[in-house]
């Protein structure tokens, strides 16, 4: 008969006082609280800098000039309305900011059809040639537009679209659709092809597919670099400043150089400010408006 021995002795468990030296449970948490808090502190930091500038010029564009000079820190004492209706009919600032409209609102459509197309095509379908097209788009996003200003030049005037605004919307299609093929070609390699596969089981074009499927699906995507395009297209000076030379055609970067530079005969500062607002303010409220769709068209990738 076997007896049952006694079990042996279980080795006593580490005690605290037993740890190294120097190694507590609150060190990573302590030093996680560190690290949040200098990160909260730099965005903190970072979001003043940006946005007192912002108010800054909203609150001057309501001051006269006497008080800009006197007092350029203090709220203004009384809102002067007239300084924006002065820029919008004096300084011409209605015809420019139609101008850019049309401008903008031409290109960033025509960029997003052409840029949507090219990159379905380069992210969906293998041909001869695919990957040499998809880095000449890329090679472009490197190329310093500096340097073809003045050839552009000499071919926009051949062609008859010097001073024109849809010549304008031509070069700036041309300028944005290297990044925007760029950006959608690796968003429609994300979008899953079984949807697009039933419907061509079914019978549909590959036109169908794309307007009615594809390009849906990729709405966000669409948003996210259609607002980058806008910011671009709609701050551009260069472009424009070599390219549309017409007084009467000139785009709102363009008229408020104009301005800034006849405030040395007239002194008219708060009518400035005011027009520098005004150009302002559409950018502000596109992003304000579509920041979700950006964060989410910029994620989608990653997350799909």
């Amino acid at each position: 008969m076997k007896t049952t021995e006694p079990p042996a002795p279980v080795p006593a468990s580490v005690t605290k006082t037993d740890r190294p030296a120097g190694r507590t449970d609150t060190a990573p948490k302590s030093e996680g609280r560190v690290l949040n808090v200098f990160s909260h502190g730099v965005l903190v930091l970072w979001a003043v800098m940006v946005v007192l500038p912002l108010l800054w010029a909203v609150m001057t564009s309501f001051k006269d000039d006497r008080s800009i000079f006197s007092s350029p820190w203090a709220l203004p004492d009384a809102l002067h309305f007239d300084n924006w209706s002065r820029a919008w009919t004096e300084a011409n600032m209605s015809d420019y900011f139609l101008n850019t409209a049309l401008v903008v609102g031409g290109s960033l459509i025509g960029t997003l059809v052409l840029g949507s197309m090219a990159a379905y095509v380069l992210a969906r379908f293998d041909f001869p040639g695919n990957r040499f097209i998809y880095y000449l788009f890329i090679g472009g996003m490197s190329f310093p537009i500096m340097l073809a200003l003045v050839p552009l030049f000499y071919v926009v005037n051949n062609m008859g679209l010097l001073n024109t605004l849809h010549g304008l919307i031509l070069v700036y299609i041309a300028y944005s659709l290297p990044f925007t093929v760029f950006f959608l070609t690796a968003f429609f390699r994300t979008l899953p092809t079984s949807v697009a596969e039933a419907a061509f089981v079914d019978g549909a074009s590959h036109t169908r597919i794309f307007f009615q499927i594809m390009l849906p699906m990729a709405k966000p995507g669409l948003i996210s670099v259609g607002i980058f395009n806008f910011l671009g297209q709609w701050n551009q000076y260069m472009l424009p400043t070599v390219l549309n030379t017409d007084p009467d055609k000139r785009v709102l970067t363009q008229g408020l150089v104009q301005l800034a530079v006849s405030q040395g005969y007239k002194g008219d500062w708060s009518g400035l400010f005011a027009g520098l607002v005004m150009a302002m303010l559409p950018v502000l409220a596109a992003y304000v408006v579509f920041q979700r769709q950006v964060v989410a068209g910029l994620t989608a990738g990653a997350l799909k």
